[in-house]
């Protein structure tokens, strides 16, 4: 499948080093890219990190891309998720034990907490919404596709992210406040 045209003006620009074009390409793909990255990884604050050093590295590797062997967010799928294995391994530690080595990773396997409330929010919406949301966020659908494929109007299914966008905030305020009473009555 080969880039949508209005990719090809942005890949064009960016190629000429127009950083306007770059801030384009992140607007449209970065949601996608951090939620593959955010899955990986599991830890917020690296996930932004590895975002920009990810578009960071498309910036300086634009001219790899051939638009007539795929899509561009494959293209930038694979460079996101090398670097996030690159720093995964950086952030694994040798442990030794009597007799062996083994690599152990030095985050918890626990998600974290803000990612665990993410799940479960989203795993609250209704099954549209979620699959809308899932569909552009984590599979790097444009809307145009994630439409078609959930074979709903364009305008229906706008509206749906919209939906699941408003909730999201709501829930994520909602537990935020809470959390936030429990903690002064707590005193923590």
């Amino acid at each position: 499948m080969k880039a949508d045209t209005n990719d090809k003006a942005l890949i064009i620009g960016v190629q000429q080093r127009d950083q306007k074009a770059l801030y384009a390409l992140y607007e449209k793909y970065s949601g996608a890219l951090y939620g593959v990255i955010i899955r990986m990884c599991k830890d917020s604050g690296l996930a932004e990190e590895l975002l920009q050093e990810s578009f960071l590295k498309i910036w300086n590797k634009i001219d790899q891309y051939h638009p007539d062997k795929g899509r561009f967010y494959t293209w930038a799928y694979r460079i996101a998720r090398n670097t996030t294995l690159n720093a995964m391994r950086k952030e694994s530690l040798l442990i030794q034990s009597e007799d062996l080595s083994v690599y152990k990773d030095r985050k918890e396997e626990e998600e974290p907490w803000d990612v665990q409330r993410l799940n479960g929010q989203i795993n609250s919406l209704e099954p549209h919404h979620r699959q809308a949301i899932s569909l552009v966020y984590f599979q790097g659908f444009t809307h145009r596709e994630a439409h078609e494929e959930m074979g709903v109007p364009l305008g229906t299914f706008k509206s749906y992210i919209r939906q699941a966008l408003k909730q999201l905030r709501e829930g994520y305020k909602i537990t935020g406040c809470a959390l936030l009473f429990m903690n002064h009555w707590l005193g923590l």
